[in-house]
């Protein structure tokens, strides 16, 4: 395919990800090569796991200059993860996506597409992999981003997007801390700025190994009540 980004910083989250992240990063490194996407970074954001993530990737950077691991002291989280990977990312296009294996990382094509259209490209996720309250919980997550913020997605927390590093410098900085409302501050943000959005169909995969976190009753309620906040907020600031 025609290359539409010039250059390119890529990161994984990663917490207790032993099992999947020596893969999930080689596959990422093999797409990249393909596409001839020069410069590029790959960086790991060790959130505080307790198995031997952080051990597996200082390895897999000792054998690639490209590679860089940040580190967690403790779990803060998977939004304090993401912003540790945005506000870390030096290239001209950031792309993100989970260490897990749920996402085919060559997909990226996809996104890529259309860059020439919009500042930020979202996945939305097709024949979803998850238990069904989750996708329960996701359908009504994004139906109440949508309603509140404007953003027009169809899959608010699809955790595969690609988006200009301007984006990143120009909106407000990222507040959130908990996963769930980390994807609408940003599309709200984007959007509250005057940048573009466009959305691509993506595939989703069962987990090959682990346990996914953060679906408790306690963190749900917690978020829908952090999403009126942040709602308030942009409403405030002129929303």
């Amino acid at each position: 395919m025609p290359m539409k980004i010039s250059s390119l910083s890529v990161f994984f989250p990663a917490f207790n990800e032993e099992s999947n992240i020596t893969q999930t990063i080689e596959e990422a490194q093999s797409v990249l090569a393909d596409l001839d996407i020069k410069p590029y970074e790959v960086i790991i954001v060790n959130d505080g796991s307790k198995d031997q993530t952080q051990e597996i990737a200082e390895g897999l950077a000792k054998k690639d200059p490209r590679i860089k691991v940040i580190n967690h002291l403790t779990n803060l989280g998977y939004g304090e993860a993401l912003k540790t990977g945005f506000y870390n990312s030096k290239y001209e296009w950031i792309v993100f996506t989970d260490s897990d294996g749920q996402f085919d990382f060559q997909e990226i094509t996809r996104l890529i597409e259309k860059t020439d259209q919009a500042d930020m490209v979202v996945g939305y996720r097709v024949n979803r992999q998850d238990h069904l309250m989750r996708i329960f919980n996701g359908k009504g997550w994004t139906f109440l981003a949508n309603l509140l913020f404007g953003i027009g997605v169809r899959d608010v927390d699809c955790a595969f997007k690609l988006l200009k590093r301007e984006i990143i410098e120009k909106i407000p900085k990222l507040e959130s801390e908990r996963g769930a409302m980390i994807s609408p501050e940003l599309l709200a943000k984007t959007k509250q700025a005057g940048f573009t959005i466009e959305q691509v169909p993506v595939s989703h995969h069962p987990r090959r190994s682990g346990k996914a976190t953060g679906a408790n009753l306690k963190v749900i309620v917690s978020s829908f009540v952090d999403m009126f906040k942040m709602w308030l907020k942009l409403r405030w600031s002129g929303f």
